[in-house]
């Protein structure tokens, strides 16, 4: 069996590796041909490139780059069809992924694989239909996805999100976290996470250092703490030092204070996106906030199909999450919201559960499922060539 599987970024990276992972256990001798990072080389994926040259985010940074994205992209659908594999997976990055889909399925019948839903749940559901003149099966993150995607004429597995795998840290490793910033017992530790990108940074971080100021003045014996991103960890020094309170900022490569920090929280405050799920992984309440330059905050609203923005919420088809969010992610609102927070922490504890146990918590490796569905297409692909 030969599979040609890409990722354009360490996100995808992750899954790509576990997925291979499970494709090596249920089909011994598969043999790999693609593009990816560390995870990937380390289960035998020899990179045609390397992964970081597809890994740029937004129009400005693409503008100067883009004669050689598409040379990368030429030159990827031409490896897939001299290895003539029997799938081609391609994991999120879609203004990669598809365009290479696309060349591929233009000069063959090789089978092809999408990893990652597009959010068509959310804004732009006309993608789908694009999507499915190039890919034959999606696999979904999450449980509500698959009738999008088969709506549009795909076949679509729900195989589980990664973070229900990711480890966590113990009660132990979370008090002894709390003990080596001298905290006292019963005193609140805060985490903050202002998001990823520096862009996101930038924007969040005065808003978020204002709102810890009412905080900080009801609950004088927190401590703040900030796990950084690696691409934004100088950023998030330099802004989390205008700060109030004392703060704590982890190291991007620390994780193991990472996971004992989120374990150890007693509320989050985090930028939208992934993170929500992540907390809730960790049994941490949240605040989520996030704001946008103001033309594209017009842009989305006005597309945007969902009133919250917040997987947990989605997910657990609650609104157990307060989310602020574009002209209400105000100081004030958000200090509020942390303040009830912290007076009620259980109050977000079903929804956390239950997005987990949705999410696959308990069930069978999300790798392992991702490469069953993956077979199991092939199979009947094969069945009705």
């Amino acid at each position: 069996m030969k599979v040609f599987i890409l990722a354009g970024e360490p996100s995808g990276d992750k899954l790509g590796g576990a997925l291979m992972a499970g494709l090596k256990a249920l089909a011994p001798g598969v043999a790999f041909e693609g593009i990816g990072g560390p995870q990937m080389q380390a289960q035998g994926l020899e990179s045609l490139f390397p992964m970081e040259e597809l890994s740029v985010m937004g129009l400005v940074e693409v503008l100067p780059k883009y004669r050689h994205l598409k040379r990368r992209i030429r030159e990827t659908a031409e490896a897939v069809l001299a290895q003539k594999p029997d799938v081609l997976i391609t994991i999120d990055a879609p203004d990669f992924s598809l365009r290479v889909a696309k060349l591929v399925k233009a000069a063959s019948d090789i089978r092809t694989v999408h990893y990652v839903a597009p959010t068509v749940w959310a804004w732009r559901e006309g993608r789908a239909a694009k999507m499915a003149r190039v890919i034959d099966q999606v696999l979904a993150l999450f449980p509500f996805e698959p009738p999008y995607m088969e709506a549009a004429g795909m076949e679509c597995d729900f195989v589980g999100h990664p973070v229900v795998a990711e480890p966590q840290a113990t009660q132990q490793e979370a008090q002894a976290f709390r003990d080596s910033l001298g905290m006292l017992p019963g005193a609140p530790l805060i985490l903050v996470l202002p998001g990823s990108r520096r862009g996101e940074v930038s924007r969040l971080a005065d808003t978020f250092g204002q709102a810890l100021v009412p905080v900080l003045a009801q609950r004088q014996n927190a401590r703040i703490v900030v796990p950084a991103a690696g691409p934004v960890e100088d950023l998030v020094r330099e802004v989390t030092s205008r700060w109030p309170g004392r703060v704590q900022v982890i190291a991007a490569q620390d994780t193991a204070a990472k996971r004992a920090a989120f374990r150890a929280a007693d509320v989050a405050l985090a930028a939208s996106g992934t993170v929500s799920l992540e907390l809730a992984a960790a049994d941490t309440p949240m605040v989520i906030a996030y704001d946008m330059n103001w033309l594209t905050r017009q842009i989305i609203a006005r597309m945007l199909k969902v009133d919250t923005v917040t997987l947990v919420n989605l997910v657990s088809e609650s609104r157990a999450v307060p989310e602020y969010l574009g002209a209400d992610c105000e100081p004030d609102r958000i200090a509020g919201a942390l303040l009830d927070v912290l007076e009620d922490p259980g109050a977000q504890g079903a929804a956390m559960a239950l997005t987990m146990e949705r999410l696959g918590r308990g069930q069978e490796d999300p790798g392992l499922r991702a490469a069953r569905a993956v077979l199991r297409g092939l199979e009947g692909h094969q069945r009705n060539i």
